[in-house]
């Protein structure tokens, strides 16, 4: 399942024009404003939110402008969910940077421009809309002077976050009615992109499996070694005499798991280390190995239960595929719209 995984999740992470302004603006909106007190991408901070002076100014769009913190926390969320994804080291080379900031620039450049032909658009109930945004933002602290705390750390006032809520609800609302909604994905697509990418949707073999380990330094001297060795003998010849394997880990096994006598639950190659990993996966269920040294010492393994790997059935996964190819359309429409109103727009780089 991991390839099967790591797809879906890829797909997921595209940065999607339309996902990008509804995650973007998360923080201002309220979604997971207390777990990520900084915004989600690039355009979570917009350009007429913050407190400016012309000295802080990098870029103007119209008479809007966008401000060097705005810049900062850009790309700091920029290259945090880049590092949460693995993508990035912890330290992120400056040239990096310099290409993240370029980046983190325009995309606050094109949340302005539709925010700016948003504006345009009458919504009903936006201030309905706005209003419940900051009630889910306040009611994600324990007590109000957690939520005046917090914004003083993002230096931010109430009225600022809630213009932030607004300028979220108006583009996200403007998108949706004027492209995402317009875009159907039909069924013969989804089964076309399935088909292409079978071999990518492959769920892996998977087992499950108890052991008792004899932990022994990998440092450790011969005679430790060795006495550790004929210690995970004996229980395996106990094991081989009936004795109840599980009871037998929860008494004898070093490794934490021995509170659940020994169950490791289910791994895929490549989770575990190569000597433990070959003898599990050679075991039928039921079987039990003979003695694997690791380096964290001495298993015997009992496997529990075994998943064959096979393809993941086009029913299971079809619904993530209509939204992927869904996002797929929706941003390349937002982005030919972007790149129409950059044609016509005043945008200045300071």
């Amino acid at each position: 399942m991991i390839a099967c995984r790591k797809f879906l999740t890829s797909m997921a992470c595209l940065t999607l024009a339309l996902t990008a302004l509804q995650s973007s603006s998360a923080h201002a909106a309220g979604a997971d404003v207390k777990e990520s007190p900084v915004p989600a991408t690039a355009a979570g901070q917009t350009a007429s939110t913050a407190r400016k002076s012309p000295a802080d100014t990098v870029a103007r769009v119209g008479t809007a402008a966008i401000t060097r913190r705005e810049l900062e926390m850009a790309v700091q969320n920029m290259i945090a969910q880049a590092q949460a994804q693995r993508q990035l080291p912890d330290q992120v080379p400056d040239e990096i940077k310099k290409q993240a900031e370029a980046r983190a620039l325009d995309q606050l450049i094109d949340f302005e421009l539709i925010y700016q032909e948003a504006r345009k658009m009458k919504i009903d109930d936006l201030e309905k809309q706005v209003d419940f945004k900051l009630a889910q933002s306040k009611a994600k602290f324990a007590t109000p002077a957690e939520f005046d705390t917090y914004l003083k750390n993002e230096g931010l006032t109430e009225k600022e976050l809630t213009d932030q809520i607004r300028r979220y609800a108006i583009t996200v609302n403007y998108i949706e009615k004027t492209i995402a909604n317009k875009v159907v994905i039909a069924d013969d697509e989804v089964k076309k992109f399935y088909e292409e990418n079978k071999a990518r949707l492959v769920e892996e073999p998977e087992v499950r499996a108890s052991h008792i380990l004899i932990g022994v330094d990998a440092a450790a001297s011969a005679d430790d070694k060795k006495k550790a060795k004929e210690k995970a003998e004996a229980l395996l010849k106990e094991v081989k005499a009936g004795k109840d394997f599980a009871e037998l880990a929860k008494t004898s096994s070093t490794c934490p798991s021995s509170a659940q006598g020994g169950d490791l639950g289910f791994f895929k190659k490549g989770q575990m280390v190569p000597p433990f990993e070959q003898a599990a996966f050679a075991l039928k269920p039921g079987e039990v190995s003979d003695v694997v040294e690791t380096q964290f010492g001495f298993h015997i393994i009992k496997v529990i239960e075994k998943k064959e790997g096979k393809t993941t059935p086009l029913e299971e996964v079809q619904d993530k595929l209509r939204t992927y190819l869904k996002n797929q359309k929706v941003n390349k429409s937002i982005g030919e719209f972007v790149t129409g109103l950059r044609k016509t727009a005043t945008i200045e780089k300071l």
